[in-house]
């Protein structure tokens, strides 16, 4: 199993996008759909290949998971936080332009292909994503978490399910509780870390549903209520980070 950045072998990372499965399941669309990340995730390839990386199984040929992440410039206290993943690609980029030096690694995706059963890789990820923050002289790793049972509990606040835990006092969601074990601390919550938009027909499409009048809907993988406003032909799905943040220090 190796760890490779996009930089070191493009021919891979190549293949990888070429052989992969999604990670999102059809009913989920709409996770592609949000207007910041639709425009700048393209660019993380070619302009920060050295924060990308593929997990690769030689002796099987095959690809086993996906990181993602981007270096941008925090002043390390956690009001300052931005407002989830399109906020961060947005600063992330602009700083790069002004030729702001980077304090700190993002975490953007961490994905381990559907097919892949591999217990603890998701953890090894967040490691390796330590590991490459050490080797650019980043000072933390922090990751807006998009906590992956939040989705049964769609009515429940952010602020209440993040902090569920279980009976032996540990936090309740599973992809929370790997951070946790592996040294993350939550740092805030932001509300609005993604909006996903679409028609009310691309809504229906993505869903499976029938959305005939304005109000709120639950659909199968959103972690909140699903705006739908006939009136403006809209359907806007605001979903929350909970941001944790990781020290890199060895030891």
């Amino acid at each position: 199993m190796h760890f490779v950045t996009f930089d070191q072998r493009p021919d891979l990372a190549e293949r990888y996008f070429a052989e992969a499965e999604s990670f999102w399941p059809p009913h989920m669309e709409f996770v592609y759909h949000d207007p910041v990340c639709e425009e700048l995730w393209p660019r993380l390839g070619s302009e920060f290949p050295s924060f990308q990386f593929i997990v690769y199984d030689d002796t099987e040929d095959r690809f086993l998971a996906l990181g993602n992440s981007i270096p941008f410039s925090w002043s390390g206290r956690d009001e300052d936080l931005p407002q989830g993943v399109p906020a961060v690609l947005g600063q992330a980029f602009s700083q790069r332009e002004e030729g702001l030096r980077p304090t700190s690694l993002c975490a953007l995706l961490a994905g381990v292909q559907p097919k892949v059963k591999a217990t603890g890789l998701s953890a090894e990820l967040l490691e390796y994503m330590k590991e490459i923050a050490r080797r650019h002289g980043l000072s933390s790793l922090v990751a807006p978490v998009r906590p992956n049972l939040k989705d049964r509990y769609p009515l429940t606040p952010i602020e209440r399910y993040a902090a569920w835990r279980r009976s032996d006092g540990l936090m309740f969601d599973p992809w929370l509780r790997t951070h946790e074990r592996i040294g993350g601390r939550l740092a805030g919550i932001a509300p609005e870390g993604n909006v996903y938009r679409g028609t009310v027909s691309e809504w229906e499409e993505w869903t499976g549903l029938s959305l005939p009048e304005s109000g709120l809907y639950v659909v199968s993988g959103a972690l909140t209520s699903v705006k739908i406003d006939r009136d403006r032909d809209e359907g806007v799905l605001t979903e929350p980070n909970v941001w944790v943040v990781h020290s890199v220090a060895e030891g």
